[in-house]
């Protein structure tokens, strides 16, 4: 099964967040499986995804098209709806969004999973070796030399990890590819890039 060609068809192709037809591709819902599944997947714009990979880039004005997306039938789309609503609750209009949106208590454990909607003070951050927040799907450098537990496997200092995971339940831990192999990375032997 070609999963774009399934979520251009059940899109028909545009954008199941904002409607735009322009710059759409997949984007797989966190926190991510190594396969492509089509239940974990949404079709999104660039604009879209952008803001839901950086919150810094968040447009507030961009999200009232979630008024009409919320409501799709597709659980990745209810879950990325609820976590920018959640992400944009101080500006008052999302709130009332959310108090009418109902997900299954499974659902709502997948829309929690990257910590949308905790309080600051609950949120767990990751932080490099100087101090810089680490998020999703940015790009680290090793520090020192890391044997590689269960494996004879040594990462070496000054290798690049692209887009990085994060472990939502320990600020410590990231995860990412070194030569083909995923690992876990502790954070203090990391440089963001």
């Amino acid at each position: 099964m070609n999963i774009e060609r399934e979520l251009k068809k059940r899109s028909n192709t545009t954008c199941e967040l904002c409607a735009t037809i322009e710059n759409l591709k997949v984007f797989q819902v966190p926190p991510t499986i190594k396969q492509m599944d089509l239940s974990k997947s949404i079709y999104a714009c660039y604009n879209c995804i952008e803001q839901i990979e950086n919150p810094d880039k968040t447009d507030p004005n961009h999200w009232r098209c979630l008024n009409d997306s919320m409501w799709c039938e597709h659980k990745a789309v209810q879950i990325i709806a609820w976590r920018i609503l959640n992400r944009l609750r101080n500006e008052g209009w999302p709130q009332d969004l959310l108090d009418m949106m109902y997900l299954e208590e499974e659902d709502l454990k997948w829309a929690q999973a990257t910590g949308e909607g905790d309080d600051p003070e609950d949120k767990i951050i990751h932080r490099d070796s100087n101090g810089v927040v680490i998020e999703a799907g940015d790009s680290v450098v090793l520090i020192k030399d890391l044997p590689v537990k269960g494996s004879s496997m040594i990462a070496k200092r000054g290798t690049a990890v692209r887009r990085v995971s994060l472990d939502h339940e320990n600020a410590e831990y990231i995860e990412g590819k070194v030569d083909g192999q995923h690992i876990v990375i502790v954070t203090k032997y990391v440089k963001k890039i």
